[in-house]
């Protein structure tokens, strides 16, 4: 196995795309339909990664990747957005709390290296998201 990856997103259709991309490449990977579902399930899961759609009910991607975040216990689980919705930016006017970010529609392809970029991240917690002194390294997805 390549790693287990957390795929949270509303539409059924999408959900099942990413995974099947995913398992070709080896992956495990589990799923949620919603930010909620995200936070119930992320720590009996353990996932390597977690990828999150923006615009979800009761719970979105940019509150979700947030909560996340101030979690001790999650902080340090590289988090994705994969959205139709650009740009994408906090409420705030900050940038969101994540990783990297991957446009829908997105080529299989372009999925399938950003899941391998940043579940194959050195496992520290030093330069994680939040860390004011974080710097990208080279060959990780840009930000979109």
């Amino acid at each position: 196995m390549s790693g287990r990856v957390l795929v949270v997103d509303d539409d059924r259709v999408i959900r099942q795309l990413i995974r099947v991309n995913l398992e070709l490449e080896g992956f495990e990977v589990v799923t949620a339909a919603d930010g909620l579902e995200c936070l119930d399930v992320v720590h009996g899961v353990r996932p390597d990664l977690v990828t999150l759609d923006v615009a979800m009910p009761r719970l979105d991607g940019l509150r979700t990747a947030e909560r996340l975040r101030s979690d001790p216990r999650t902080r340090h689980i590289p988090v994705a957005i994969v959205s139709g919705r650009t740009p994408i930016d906090a409420e705030d006017g900050h940038e969101p709390p994540v990783d990297a970010l991957l446009a829908k529609p997105f080529e299989p392809s372009e999925l399938v290296r950003m899941v391998r970029q940043l579940t194959q991240r050195p496992d520290s917690d030093e330069g994680r998201p939040g860390d004011p002194d974080e710097q990208e390294p080279a060959g990780w997805p840009a930000r979109r």
